[in-house]
């Protein structure tokens, strides 16, 4: 540990399949950045890219109707159905 504090740069590594960020303190922090099925459920509001605006990366801010993706992980994000029909890949989960 010793050795890690005397690091020039900080170390950040990101573990993509349980969403979890060490730092080199080695606190753990729980990201929810939409690519993690259960982190995603109806009625949550959400920011998403739309198919259309994937090269502008514009997101969509809406609640969540239905989940389109039936894998636990994906790397660009879980499809979902927005309530006004709109469907894109979760960019973001909106935390108030």
């Amino acid at each position: 540990m010793l050795l890690a504090k005397n690091l020039k740069y900080s170390i950040y590594i990101i573990h993509k399949s349980f969403g979890l960020s060490v730092f080199p303190d080695f606190r753990t922090k729980i990201t929810m950045n939409g690519q993690n099925r259960s982190d995603i459920y109806p009625g949550l509001e959400v920011d998403i890219i739309l198919k259309k605006d994937q090269r502008s990366g514009k997101l969509t801010r809406g609640f969540v109707k239905d989940l389109l993706t039936s894998s636990a992980y994906h790397s660009r994000g879980i499809k979902v159905r927005l309530e006004d029909g709109q469907v894109g890949r979760v960019a973001e989960i909106v935390e108030e």
